[in-house]
């Protein structure tokens, strides 16, 4: 009977001390989704709040001044876009390409490169990326939906699906988006493979490597630089 006693003593402690384990484990699982949960709403607000902050500084762009002198420059820049390309860059686009960067001090050639290497070189307004795990990238400026909608609110303009596949739209989308991570980090590197790689992909990179030079960046300011007699224009 004693034994029988004990036997029933220490079951009666191990399934104590298993359930004690198993309530602590799942607290502990608990807590580190909250903290989880935490970092991610924390970086959510501060990424409302730049955007915030952006849209509030929307009139610090500049005021362009189009005269007949002005415009021959504007047509000067986007023909050397237009022969590059071999033609592929439409004149149209090139000249609103110069026009919008021209507004938000951006070197026109930093948009057109990015353009080029997004499109594969072949500047197909109607280009669909290959699928990821956030989807699609569509248009131009291959934007994905999960982030074209608040950039088009930045930029103070409409926002539907088709509208990634308009050549104008996706320009001045990729020239806010660049113009808004310029904003928050005040250099190229950063600001280009955030495009890519998206802003937390870009801390993801920059803890990897230890800094933000990655091959996309350099490739597309590397080949702006070939254009710096006409970047004078943006500046």
């Amino acid at each position: 009977m004693m034994k029988k006693m004990q036997w029933i003593s220490i079951v009666l402690v191990l399934v104590i001390a298993g359930v004690s384990y198993y309530q602590i484990n799942s607290y502990q699982k608990e807590m580190q989704a909250l903290k989880k949960e935490k970092i991610e709403l924390t970086k959510e607000i501060e990424t409302i709040e730049s955007q915030a902050m952006y849209i509030l500084n929307q009139s610090n762009h500049a005021e362009i001044d189009l005269t007949h002198e002005t415009w021959p420059q504007y047509f000067d820049v986007a023909e050397v876009m237009v022969k590059e390309s071999d033609g592929k860059f439409l004149r149209p686009w090139a000249i609103y390409l110069v026009k919008e960067a021209e507004e938000y001090r951006i070197d026109p050639f930093i948009v057109y490169e990015l353009l080029k290497v997004e499109t594969g070189n072949t500047f197909n307004p109607n280009l669909v990326g290959p699928e990821t795990k956030y989807g699609h990238a569509y248009g131009m400026a291959q934007f994905m939906t999960n982030t074209a909608p608040w950039i088009a609110d930045m930029a103070d303009m409409p926002y539907k699906e088709n509208l990634l596949y308009d050549p104008y739209y996706s320009i001045k989308l990729s020239i806010v988006y660049l113009d808004y991570l310029y904003n928050q980090y005040d250099n190229w590197d950063e600001t280009l493979t955030a495009y890519n790689r998206g802003m937390t992909g870009l801390e993801q990179y920059k803890l990897k490597n230890g800094n933000a030079d990655s091959v996309y960046a350099n490739k597309i300011q590397t080949n702006a630089q070939k254009y710096k007699e006409f970047v004078a224009l943006a500046n």
